[in-house]
């Protein structure tokens, strides 16, 4: 599993895929997202906007999990 550090305090689950390179636009995020291909926490998630906070793993088929890490003190 690898980690992704953020920035601020949440980031929305669209923009997490793409900072993390599992997608290059926001489109094919869209596209996962409602093909219900995206699990945030072991769960399936079909909502784009999801806040992701640190702690938070998201897994797309086929690819390895991400991991949210707090943004530094």
């Amino acid at each position: 599993m690898r980690s992704i550090r953020i920035l601020t305090p949440s980031i929305e689950l669209s923009a997490l895929l793409k900072l993390a390179g599992l997608v290059d636009t926001g489109g094919q995020a869209k596209l996962l997202i409602q093909g219900a291909a995206v699990q945030v926490n072991g769960v399936s998630e079909l909502r784009r906007g999801r806040k992701l906070v640190a702690g938070d793993t998201v897994s797309v088929e086929g690819r390895e999990p991400v991991r949210i890490e707090a943004p530094p003190a």
